[in-house]
């Protein structure tokens, strides 16, 4: 069986999805696979990325590919000075990898862009003072690396999620998509999802299943459906 296109996650750790919604035949039609990093920031990504993801052929490139970044590259200067990157710095490197998703032939209508969520400070001070330091994040911060984010989108042609924008419409309590303030909870990466789903569906949707539905394997001779082209 050929390799199969793949559906790339790239971000951060709160990117895990817990999510029991996804569609039944997407492991029939492409492999997902997580290359979120706990802790990174776009200047440790743009330098592994190219590691990540090379040219081949055109089986071998991703269907799609999400970058997922900001919440560590919003951290305050002086109280978390080795995971921030200063905004313009954070907006260079995501029109970087981009353009090396580009040269390794991944085209600008296969990648998404997500902001990262709201911080609810409250409950991310609290984290913060039980690992003896201070609130190293602001919400107001956060912000401006979301809007960079959807503006680096709109630069280089790509769709963009705004997570930060969609958590806090109107005025809505954002506390309960976050676990400890910062990372995502169950329900919030429900709320990924749901919305994520959309703009990955329409890049994966015309694939070909490489397998059949379990209820359409042949019972008498299972090898005629599972060794053959794959449409099914």
């Amino acid at each position: 069986m050929s390799l199969r296109l793949r559906w790339v996650l790239r971000g951060l750790k709160v990117l895990k999805s817990e999510s029991r919604s996804e569609p039944r035949d997407i492991s029939r039609k492409c492999d997902v696979l997580n290359r979120g990093f706990s802790g990174y920031n776009t200047r440790w990504a743009k330098i592994i990325l190219p590691r990540l993801i090379t040219k081949g052929n055109s089986l071998d490139s991703p269907a799609a590919v999400t970058i997922f970044f900001g919440a560590n590259d919003s951290a305050l200067k002086d109280e978390n000075p080795k995971q921030h990157v200063p905004l313009a710095e954070y907006a260079a490197n995501l029109h970087t990898m981009v353009r090396q998703l580009s040269a390794a032939g991944v085209p600008a209508s296969r990648v998404v862009l997500v902001t990262p969520p709201p911080l609810c400070e409250a409950a991310w001070e609290q984290e913060c003072l039980l690992q003896g330091c201070k609130l190293n994040r602001l919400n107001s911060v956060v912000g401006e690396y979301a809007g960079a984010c959807v503006q680096v989108a709109q630069d280089c042609g790509v769709d963009v999620l705004d997570l930060w924008t969609l958590m806090q419409k109107d005025t809505q309590d954002f506390s309960s998509y976050l676990s400890d303030g910062l990372h995502l909870s169950p329900k919030g990466n429900e709320f990924l999802f749901s919305h994520l789903w959309p703009l990955i569906e329409k890049r994966v949707s015309c694939l070909p299943l490489l397998l059949p539905y379990w209820r359409d394997i042949a019972e008498a001779r299972p090898e005629r459906s599972l060794l053959g082209d794959g449409d099914h």
